[in-house]
This record gives structure tokens, C-alpha cells and sequence, in this order.
């Protein structure tokens, strides 16, 4: 019996002992994550996803302005300030061979996919350029109604010669910042 206490008490030392030890261990890593954490700056990480957003523009990459030259018409658009804006600007300079459709709309198959929101707009808007699916590029010259969904990447801010400029048939784009 004596043998048997000893044994449990030796057994209950080390058991102690070995507690004693993660429990330091514990508070030591907890001690150094929290130190990280609290030298961390959030300032740091919304800076740095701007930059990821705006990587490879050499022009004002604050601006959502960029132009579409169509033949020898320039034309300027504005941009939407989210991630497919964000994601097309990154495309930029881009020539396009964009075709012809149902006498109002321009379309080219991006050859990537673009961050896609896609919502059924009350009406399509001259001048509008949208995104249908993840990667098909729209620009619409004529206004009508449309049971398709669409995300907004931009719109042309001047779109008085824009349906004449784009004529009816296949025509060549070429989106480029400002």
C-alpha cells in the first residue's frame, strides 16, 4: 500500500510538473501572438489592396476615367469603383474586334473572368458597358428594356455620336486609361 501511494504520488509530481510546463508554453505563444497582432496596422492592409487593385496602371490610377476610341472618335467613360471595374481597368490597354448584335449592342468574349455581379437592370442605357456571365464584354448604343441579367463596368459619358460611330456591323475597340 505505501508503494502504491508513492507511486501515485511520484506519478502526480511529474503530471505537475508537466502541466506546469504547457501552461508556461501556452502563455508564451499566446503573449507572442497577441504582441503580432497588436504591432499589426490595418492602415497597412487597405493600402496594400488598393495597390493590388490598381497594380500595372502607370496613369492616374485613382482615376475610373479611360477612353474608347472607335475608328477616329474618342469616346470617355466612367468606370463603376468595385472589383469588375477594378478588374477591367487591369486589362488596360485593350483592342477588341467586338460583334455586332440585335442592332444594339456590341459584345467580345474577354479571354479571362471578371468579379461578376450580376442583377436585372430596370432598363439598358445608350452608352452602357456591362459584363454578361463572368467574361462576355457589352456595350450597348441603344436604350430598351431587358429580361437579362448584367453587371455594371462603366458608362460612356458622352454618348451623342456613339450608335454612328459603332455602325451596324463588327467594329474595333480599343479601351485605354485616360
Amino acid at each position: 500500500m505505501i508503494n502504491d501511494t508513492y507511486q501515485f504520488t511520484t506519478q502526480l509530481k511529474l503530471l505537475n510538473e508537466l502541466l506546469m510546463k504547457h501552461c508556461f508554453l501556452l502563455n508564451f505563444v499566446t503573449a507572442v501572438f497577441f504582441t503580432a497582432y497588436a504591432s499589426c496596422s490595418t492602415d497597412n492592409v487597405i493600402s496594400n489592396k488598393a495597390d493590388i487593385l490598381n497594380r500595372g496602371n502607370n496613369k492616374d490610377s485613382m482615376s475610373n476615367k479611360i477612353n474608347m476610341r472607335i475608328g477616329s472618335n474618342t469616346f470617355s467613360a466612367t468606370l463603376t469603383n468595385d472589383a469588375t471595374g477594378a478588374a477591367f481597368k487591369a486589362l488596360l490597354p485593350l483592342t477588341i474586334n467586338m460583334k455586332e448584335l440585335n442592332g444594339n449592342e456590341k459584345y467580345f468574349d474577354l479571354p479571362t473572368k471578371l468579379p461578376a455581379d450580376p442583377s436585372t437592370p430596370a432598363g439598358i442605357q445608350t452608352g452602357d458597358l456591362m459584363l454578361y456571365g463572368s467574361n462576355t464584354l457589352v456595350l450597348f448604343y441603344k436604350t430598351f428594356s431587358t429580361p437579362y441579367s448584367y453587371t455594371k463596368i462603366g458608362k460612356v459619358d458622352n454618348v451623342a455620336s456613339l450608335a454612328a460611330a459603332l455602325g451596324n456591323s463588327n467594329v474595333t475597340v480599343t479601351f485605354e486609361l485616360q
